[in-house]
């Protein structure tokens, strides 16, 4: 589980969270969603311990970041918008590296590289992936530990649709065992149908909560003319 109380930060005179109250739960693909600028990566570089809010608090699994942040962190696990990899290093390389952060063993590397279609492009150095292949490879990290609380800021990016339909069964059949997935977008066609719960949020804050079978409706920031051009 996600709680998030109260949170508040600011960069300079511009607050980007403003009291910020948020849940998601257990066993739900839950969807944050809002225009460029709402505050969607800056609340997800606060749960995964990137930056620390002004004010307020974050519990990961019932435990407490700012007075747990170890025990807390180890419960997530988080994709960042646009990951980046040394250039020189192979596919197999930077898993092997993921997973020995994690002390895991080799057959997780193994199972995540067979899962996310890999193993053509093991030795491959990451330079020299697709743009398509590189999220891929991003997605096969966040996957390794088997964490209780997954936190994915744009997963579908770059992705070709049958690789987006995959993501979406994966994120599904994680949140059946058991597992909260948050995922913060502004992509609502890729995205629409694939959730359990869609909370908006303007403003630095969750404005409503909204069914997520017909989102494309509901926001006019959807519609490419419509998406403003600062992102936080």
């Amino acid at each position: 589980m996600i709680a998030i109380t109260h949170l508040s930060k600011a960069y300079g005179r511009h607050r980007v969270l403003d009291g910020l109250d948020l849940v998601a739960r257990p066993g739900e693909v839950t969807l944050l969603v809002g225009a460029n600028g709402s505050g969607k990566t800056t609340t997800l570089r606060q749960l995964s311990g990137l930056s620390a809010p002004d004010a307020g608090s974050i519990q990961i699994a019932g435990i407490d970041l700012a007075t747990a942040r170890l025990a807390a962190l180890t419960r997530l696990s988080f994709l960042a918008q646009s990951p980046r990899f040394h250039p020189r290093l192979t596919t197999r390389e930077i898993l092997d590296f993921y997973a020995r952060l994690r002390g895991l063993a080799p057959e997780r590397v193994d199972e995540a590289e067979a899962r996310w279609g890999l193993g053509d492009v093991r030795s491959r150095t990451t330079g020299c992936l697709s743009g398509g292949t590189r999220q891929r490879l991003a997605l096969a990290i966040q996957s390794l530990p088997a964490a209780p609380v997954l936190v994915l800021d744009e997963p579908g990016l770059s992705l070709d649709p049958d690789w987006r339909r995959f993501l979406h069964g994966e994120l599904h059949s994680a949140a059946r065992r058991g597992v909260t997935v948050l995922v913060a977008t502004h992509l609502l066609g890729e995205w629409e149908g694939q959730a359990d719960r869609c909370l908006v949020l303007e403003e630095g804050r969750v404005a409503r909560e909204l069914p997520p079978s017909r989102l494309r409706e509901a926001f006019p920031f959807a519609l490419p003319s419509a998406v403003r051009p600062r992102a936080v």
